[in-house]
């Protein structure tokens, strides 16, 4: 089977449904993102020294997946759908306890980097909170989206923040404190 297939050319796309909708569309704009913040969690992997998480960020991408594709079915959709549960929220909230457990506590804001996969980190938390707004756009303009979808990306925010000083406390890196012009 070819990758390409020649029928985006003119703007469009095709749904899990089978609708056609143009390339801009909220729905493509949505799981767009979610792609790219999944994408950017790869990055973030495959940067990290500490190995130890590795399946878990696996898992996270495996559930971004189905995240877009929810994102990618209408009502008219007849296909199955993977399943989002809300003990993934759970588990990334038991996650950042953990990591949560080896940090200084945090008092300040820090400016992003510290390690390579740390800023990875950071940038796949901002790419997150962008999801975030266009999946609420979505559900703004169209529909209701799964329950589970909007708070999971919003801990997930949270975890890749997390994650982020988590890196570059196992990499020994620098963490480095915002200090605001006075």
């Amino acid at each position: 089977m070819k990758i390409y297939t020649k029928t985006g050319d003119k703007g469009q796309t095709s749904l899990v449904s089978g609708e056609r909708v143009a390339k801009n569309h909220l729905r493509i704009e949505a799981y767009g993102t979610v792609d790219e913040l999944n994408a950017c969690i790869g990055l973030m992997k495959d940067s990290a020294k500490y190995r130890a998480a590795v399946e878990r960020w696996e898992e996270i991408q495996s559930l971004l997946f189905s995240i877009g594709s929810h994102l990618a079915a209408t009502e008219k959709n007849k296909m199955p759908l993977p399943e989002l549960e809300e003990g993934d929220i759970n588990q990334l909230e038991a996650d950042m306890d953990q990591m949560d457990g080896e940090l200084q506590a945090l008092r300040n804001f820090i400016i992003p980097g510290g390690d390579l996969s740390s800023s990875y980190a950071h940038m796949a938390r901002t790419i997150c909170r962008r999801a975030e707004r266009r999946i609420i756009d979505l559900e703004a303009a169209e529909l209701s989206i799964h329950p589970v979808i909007l708070p999971f990306l919003n801990r997930l925010s949270d975890y890749l923040f997390t994650c982020a000083r988590f890196l570059t406390l196992k990499h020994e890196g620098t963490e480095t404190t915002w200090k605001p012009r006075k």
